[in-house]
């Protein structure tokens, strides 16, 4: 069983595959509290379901694209079947996660987004090095950028484990904190070997509605 905030059917609007027509499966449940968390309704509202009954939701929705996030979705075991079962159905499975637990059982046909959080976040000390082991060039590493000391940290880290040599490393600017074109300038003149991220749902709508 799977405990499920919502199912939804929307715009990506963060990683490689932004502006595709998606899933989405928020599970339930966060051990964080990341200052510019966005989801915070996820953190404990939810109903429980088999696998059978998310996936039978998903293959509702007129598309192949299907991303699991959260909360954190990693903290229930049974997301890892659920995911392997989707990509067994063929679907282009995508997976949001912070990184601070193991990724070493996801199936590899899932694209892994790993949220590294910086200092602003209040999690800084969460993500899990050995994460860095599991991931193929398919998969992305996102920072949330909140002010010039998280991107001098973000950048760091980019550099001491050479994530960039391992997949796609983004940025995204923490949206009303930091604005983009801050945030462009500074990937221009210091650090070009990351992808600038905005997030694209919030420039659509200015309020999300909860689903099934």
């Amino acid at each position: 069983m799977i405990k499920v905030n919502e199912v939804f059917f929307s715009i990506q609007g963060e990683s490689t595959r932004a502006g595709m027509p998606t899933v989405f499966v928020r599970t339930s449940g966060c051990p964080h509290r990341c200052t510019y968390c966005d989801t915070e309704y996820a953190f404990y509202h939810g109903e429980k379901y088999d696998t059978s009954q998310v996936i039978k939701k998903v293959d509702s929705f007129d598309t192949n694209f299907v991303c699991i996030t959260g909360g954190e979705p990693l903290v229930q075991k049974d997301v890892f079947e659920l995911m392997t079962k989707l990509c067994d159905l063929g679907k282009e499975v995508s997976l949001e996660t912070s990184g601070s637990i193991s990724c070493q059982e996801v199936d590899s046909r899932v694209k892994k987004v790993l949220d590294v959080k910086t200092p602003s976040s209040g999690a800084a000390e969460s993500f899990l090095l050995k994460n860095l082991n599991y991931l193929n060039p398919n998969d992305e590493i996102k920072f949330v950028i909140c002010d010039e000391s998280d991107f001098i940290w973000a950048s760091e880290f980019i550099s001491s484990h050479r994530v960039f040599e391992k997949c796609v490393v983004l940025m995204s600017p923490s949206h009303g904190r930091v604005s983009a074109q801050w945030l462009a300038e500074k990937i221009l003149s210091e650090n070009p070997k990351v992808r600038l991220q905005m997030q694209m749902h919030k420039y659509i709508w200015t309020e999300q509605e909860n689903g099934f």
